[in-house]
């Protein structure tokens, strides 16, 4: 579900995970090696089968590969957590490994409180947990529950809401305080509502991305839908039935409002322009590329930084001119951070081809009213042809003029 190649950034501090491994780089770097700490998690430590983890359950052994990972909101912290079903947290100033520590089942979002107090992980079951930032080594904590699978969990900035969106085609809004107390559902999508992004900026506000080739604004407190794109209609015209059209990743670039939008399986970066005055979202470029995009993300200082599968060019900076995002041609920067991922290219290598992405998520639908109709005429046929229960056989007569035809 999760592509075992991301993209992260917070400030100046850039971070690519590919399989086990994450490698931090510094885009201020001006000569030199950008290179700032690489990680592989499977050099991490783990509890025994004997230990369990913490539902008393025997923690099995995963592949490592890291499956989610997020920054806090200053950056001063990074987490990380795996297949091996193990929540890593680290400072970055300098940076540092605080922690591993074991969660219950394997998580498929997470996220730290804008407080920077505690991470909030998600995971298949629709749990989510609690991790103490100051505490690390400290046991995590249930704080709410879906009905099915969980793919994205965010907060609001004052720290007072938790929004969860699910398999169910759910948004659901949770007081922190009282996360049993829900304050509103924000419905409408008719697919798995893949990614929820709080807009920086408008805290009022929240972008969410689905199985239903939607991109939605919501008010998210009320509950009420404010707009819907529907991406199927930015498909080429010779594509009318082309992939279907779920976010791996929203961003959000606040120096303008523009937001970047990244699709499952193809490979495309769909940029739009938040109006705030009319609550809408308006369509403005289509970025296309001749390899597969695994992530993209916002640097406020310098624009949209773009991960690709592309040995020769594994970094792509783009930057708004003129109203229109292009590439920047020669840069320094780039070419030395490109150059810090060629040398661990094996990282990401390994990784191509190894997600299923959203396939698996999709409701599987069946039409069985064609053979039930034609089960039910085939029925009314047999018993036309038959006489009915109790009915005379046929007369002598009949018998005898039925020979003298033959």
């Amino acid at each position: 579900m999760a592509c075992p190649v991301g993209l992260a950034l917070c400030g100046q501090a850039l971070v690519v995970r590919g399989g086990s491994r994450f490698l931090a780089m510094c885009t201020a770097s001006s000569d030199g090696d950008p290179s700032l700490f690489m990680y592989d998690c499977s050099t991490a430590g783990r509890k025994t089968p004997e230990s369990g983890g913490e539902d008393g359950q025997p923690v099995d052994k995963g592949s490592d590969t890291i499956l989610a990972s997020a920054f806090s909101t200053s950056g001063s912290y990074f987490a990380v957590t795996d297949d091996s079903k193990r929540l890593i947290l680290f400072r970055t100033k300098p940076w540092q490994c605080l922690s591993v520590r074991s969660v219950v089942r394997r998580c498929t979002a997470l996220t730290f409180t804008a407080s920077e107090q505690r991470v909030l992980v998600a995971d298949k079951s629709g749990d989510v947990y609690s991790f103490s930032v100051s505490e690390p080594d400290a046991s995590g904590r249930l704080e709410l529950g879906h009905l099915s699978m969980l793919l994205d969990v965010t907060v609001s900035p004052d720290d007072r809401f938790v929004l969860t969106a699910d398999r169910d085609e759910k948004i659901r809004v949770s007081w922190a305080a009282a996360p049993h107390c829900i304050e509103s559902f924000c419905l409408g999508h008719t697919e798995f509502v893949s990614r929820i992004v709080v807009v920086p900026g408008h805290p009022e506000l929240l972008l969410s991305s689905s199985g239903d080739c939607t991109l939605r604004l919501w008010e998210y407190r009320s509950g009420r839908q404010l707009h819907c794109c529907h991406l199927a209609s930015l498909q080429e015209p010779a594509e009318p039935r082309g992939p279907r059209l779920a976010a791996s990743r929203i961003a959000f670039w606040a120096q303008q409002d523009y937001v970047a939008l990244l699709c499952d399986c193809v490979p495309v970066v769909y940029i739009f322009q938040l109006d705030i005055s009319a609550q809408q979202l308006a369509f403005t470029q289509q970025l296309t590329f001749q390899h597969r995009v695994w992530d993209v993300a916002f640097e406020e200082a310098q624009g949209l930084w773009v991960l690709q599968d592309c040995p020769e060019a594994p970094l792509v900076l783009y930057t708004p001119l003129d109203g229109r995002w292009q590439a920047v041609p020669e840069r320094a920067l780039v070419d030395r951070l490109s150059h810090c991922l060629r040398r661990n290219w094996a990282m990401l290598e390994g990784s191509t081809g190894a997600d299923e992405g959203f396939r698996g998520l999709y409701k599987a639908t069946f039409d069985n009213m064609a053979a039930y109709l034609k089960r039910k005429e085939e029925r009314l046929q047999r018993r036309r042809r038959s006489p009915p229960p109790g009915a005379p056989g046929p007369t002598k007569k009949s018998r005898v003029d039925q020979a003298l035809t033959c």
